[in-house]
């Protein structure tokens, strides 16, 4: 007869399924919110090309578009990357769930790693530079290329920051999870 913590490890192993895909839709429901402010800024791109009478605001039209094409670029990669996974979660897990754990735990650090190194520490970097060239160079281009950038950099801190606390909700699980398949 199986003992109790053996059942325990074996409902937290079945129950990690559901918390992979309670993740990925999580992801899929705020990836999309990269392209609505993708839209925004390609509406802010068009409005600019339209009613831009200054030279600061047609400064403005190119900026926006390409921040605007990114961030829909960005967030249609993710929403892919993410409902594909759904599906990949179930094969995986029934094909070896302890392995299924360790493969997720891996990706799961390394999210967490890029997300120390690029989200947290890079980005407020780029931002900084990006506001001492608004005070150093006097060209519309420029600082509307400034001003687009960090706006479209305050958004993916916006929203890759509840992705974050996500990921490392999940990373937390799947450590848990872990420490009692080891037990």
């Amino acid at each position: 007869m199986e003992s109790l913590n053996s059942k325990t490890v074996k409902h937290k192993v079945m129950d990690i399924l559901k918390a992979a895909t309670d993740w990925a839709k999580a992801e899929l429901f705020s990836t999309p919110f990269f392209m609505l402010f993708g839209g925004v800024f390609m509406a802010a791109s068009l409005g600019f090309w339209q009613l831009g009478k200054t030279e600061m605001a047609k400064a403005y039209i190119i900026p926006t578009l390409v921040a605007g094409a990114l961030l829909l670029i960005i967030g249609l990669g993710l929403f892919f990357t993410n409902k594909s996974r759904i599906t990949q979660f179930e094969t995986m897990y029934n094909a070896d769930a302890s392995a299924f754990v360790a493969s997720e735990l891996a990706r799961a650090e390394a999210t967490l790693t890029e997300y120390k190194n690029i989200v947290f520490t890079a980005i407020p970097l780029i931002i900084a530079a990006c506001a001492l060239v608004i005070f150093l160079v006097n060209s519309p281009i420029w600082r509307a290329s400034m001003i687009t950038s960090i706006a479209m950099l305050v958004v993916i801190l916006l929203i890759d920051g509840t992705a974050h606390a996500r990921i490392d909700a999940y990373h937390q699980h799947l450590l848990s999870v872990e420490n009692d398949m080891k037990k």
